[in-house]
């Protein structure tokens, strides 16, 4: 027997099983479930695969607290799970360009040592923008030792009139519940999804930044024939980045959002993952409502500066 169905892939469970000479318990992340078959990965790593007829009891268990997150770690994920179109490097600081499209995907990462004081590797970073015809700009987190040196430096707010943006997280089992709607998940988008994710012509460095993290997924949720919501889900370690989530005009406060972010997060549980990021403009208050209600909280924030 099990108390266990499909929609509960995803979640925290524990299972009584036999085993010969008696019963024992597996507590983990349900990765996979059928009437014949339970198979729960524990948090070591190791997957137990549990016939049915074995089971003698099963249900879920509350959600796993929400651990403090390694900021420094967080910063670097957040690049990795979204690659640039072309990178470099100043020492361990990350230079990022794209063609102009997204300030994420064309600014500097000041992560770890520049290997040299700060205003020669911020020279360095406006010599490598400039040749690309591109504001030289530093993604830096609020109130961090580098913000304030880049600032001692000279270089100001990019963007004074637009809010903070929030770096968002949670664990995965805050936000894995079955979606409301079906949520169609593909390893490479088509039209349908760029036309969606999109208001007007497709960047044409688009398709390499959203395409090129190593593990990644495309998320829509269509309705009467029309593509009515999208997101991308990226992994990266036990890390999924949630971004690019757009619901069409004609379909918003109807849940897709949040669909959208609960088909991602059960994609990523059988990958092996455990806690997930997002970022959002604080402005964008609907957005941070749905985000919060899902489980969400502040890890950072950060803002662009550039060179006077």
């Amino acid at each position: 027997m099990s108390g266990l169905g499909a929609r509960d892939i995803g979640h925290r469970v524990v299972v009584r099983h036999r085993i010969p000479g008696g019963l024992t318990d597996v507590i983990g992340l349900l990765q996979s479930w059928t009437p014949a078959l339970v198979i729960v990965r524990h948090a070591d790593g190791s997957v137990h695969e549990i016939p049915s007829s074995d089971v003698t009891a099963a249900k879920t268990i509350p959600e796993m607290p929400l651990r403090p997150v390694d900021v420094d770690q967080l910063f670097l994920t957040t690049a990795l799970g979204r690659p640039a179109g072309e990178t470099a490097y100043v020492g361990h600081w990350l230079l990022r360009a794209s063609s102009g499209w997204t300030g994420r995907g064309n600014s500097l990462l000041p992560a770890g040592d520049p290997g040299m004081p700060v205003p020669d590797a911020l020279h360095q970073a406006s010599t490598f923008y400039r040749e690309r015809h591109l504001p030289p700009q530093a993604l830096v987190r609020v109130g961090s030792p580098e913000d304030q040196e880049i600032r001692a430096c000279g270089w100001v707010d990019a963007r004074p009139n637009q809010s903070d943006v929030l770096v968002m997280h949670t664990t995965l089992d805050h936000v894995n519940a079955l979606p409301e709607y079906d949520v169609q998940l593909d390893e490479a988008p088509d039209d349908a999804w760029y036309a969606a994710a999109f208001q007007g012509p497709v960047p044409e460095v688009a398709p390499k930044v959203l395409e090129g993290a190593p593990k990644a997924v495309f998320a829509s949720v269509t309705l009467g024939g029309v593509v009515a919501a999208v997101g991308r889900g990226s992994m990266t370690g036990h890390w999924l980045g949630v971004d690019a989530i757009r619901v069409a005009d004609d379909y918003r406060r109807q849940g897709l959002g949040t669909a959208i972010v609960q088909g991602l997060a059960r994609w990523a549980g059988p990958h092996g993952g455990r806690r997930t990021y997002l970022e959002v403009l604080v402005e964008n208050t609907a957005a941070m409502a749905t985000y919060t209600r899902l489980g969400y909280r502040e890890a950072y924030r950060y803002r662009y500066l550039t060179s006077r």
